[in-house]
């Protein structure tokens, strides 16, 4: 039975179960891509750099808000009715920040969003804060609640100021939002996060975005008047584009395989793994919005603008994947070299016990 109140554990004591990603860890992270389909519906209809630019500002937010809460708890887990509660709030926000992104970033609903933004990391300072009891974590956890909450309170406080001014404020709360985890390096190996949990994470929200894309293409394919030969080659073509997302990301570059922080340089190419992430999925979704359009018209090419914006999106999946997998090859290559000692060190042990008297 679920407790009220239980305190916050690290996950790198837990074991093989700390790897597992939960049911309700499943079910927050549909919530968010739910909210990633809602602030790019306008996107449909408005093919353009002006669409593109104000889509990928709200999905920034989104973005970052799910990664800050996956980062906590791939390091901390909790599972008590408190922990669910607060979960419970942070989706919600999601849903209200999701019904705040249909007019432009110069509205009242962005303001709205953005202030909702701000609770949604007053949620998560809130629960960093639950965390400072564990003597290990301590500094990382200061570092993040002050970050984190300053950032939410600019955030807030950018609600109530006019555009373009609020421009300005919300450059300064995201550059300390992106900057914050920046800060806790030197602390993120002796409180590291799960090798296999975060990267799990990311997979299922990749994988979940796929599907997303999957959904535009039938989309296009379901508005087609007639099911021509270029129809049907336009619409396979676009599927093979996705699967071949999904080959990359999952088998060529192992994105979703364990990343182990042991030094202060797997941090930093941690850091670059995740961040790499946010051109990957703006790319897909801004990718999968013009092979709809493109099957939609049952044509090969997009002309004009639109065809700039397509391979614009294809060019940052590309350099996103490259990042992804360069972090990952190397992440793998210290994860081996650990095993490696690991093993002669126990070998090592193993022939000591056989010669002692």
């Amino acid at each position: 039975m679920t407790r009220l109140v239980a305190p916050i554990r690290l996950r790198a004591h837990l074991g093989d179960a700390a790897h597992k990603v939960s049911w309700l860890e499943l079910f927050f992270d549909l919530v968010f891509v739910a909210a990633v389909a809602q602030v790019a519906e306008p996107l449909h209809e408005d093919y353009s750099v002006a669409g593109v630019l104000r889509f990928t500002t709200l999905f920034a937010l989104i973005w970052w808000a799910w990664t800050g809460y996956t980062v906590f708890a791939t390091r901390f887990h909790a599972d008590d009715a408190l922990q669910r509660l607060l979960t419970l709030l942070q989706m919600f926000v999601v849903a209200a920040m999701a019904a705040n992104a249909e007019d432009e970033l110069h509205s009242r609903s962005s303001a709205g969003f953005m202030a909702a933004y701000g609770v949604l990391r007053l949620v998560l300072v809130a629960q960093y804060l639950r965390a400072r009891h564990l003597p290990d974590a301590r500094p990382l956890t200061a570092r993040y609640v002050a970050g984190y909450g300053a950032a939410a309170l600019i955030w807030l406080a950018s609600a109530f100021l006019p555009a373009p001014a609020r421009y300005v404020v919300w450059v300064a709360a995201f550059a300390i939002d992106l900057g914050t985890p920046w800060v806790t390096l030197p602390h993120a190996v002796k409180v590291p996060p799960n090798p296999g949990h975060l990267p799990e994470r990311f997979g299922l929200f990749t994988l979940i975005l796929l599907g997303e894309a999957v959904v535009a293409v039938m989309r296009g394919m379901r508005s087609q008047a007639d099911w021509t030969l270029l129809a049907a080659s336009t619409a396979f073509s676009g599927m093979a584009l996705l699967f071949l997302v999904w080959w990359w990301y999952f088998d060529i570059a192992a994105a979703a395989s364990e990343r182990f922080v042991r030094s202060h340089r797997d941090a930093i190419r941690f850091n670059l793994w995740t961040y790499a992430h946010f051109p990957l999925y703006v790319g897909l979704v801004v990718a999968a919005v013009g092979v709809q359009r493109s099957v939609t018209a049952a044509r090969w090419t997009l002309h004009g603008e639109e065809a700039v914006l397509m391979a614009g999106a294809a060019a940052m999946v590309t350099m996103a994947m490259a990042l992804i997998s360069g972090a990952a090859r190397q992440i793998h290559a210290a994860g081996d070299r650990y095993w490696v000692l690991q093993r002669a060190a126990c070998r090592r042990a193993s022939a000591l016990r056989r010669r002692a008297p």
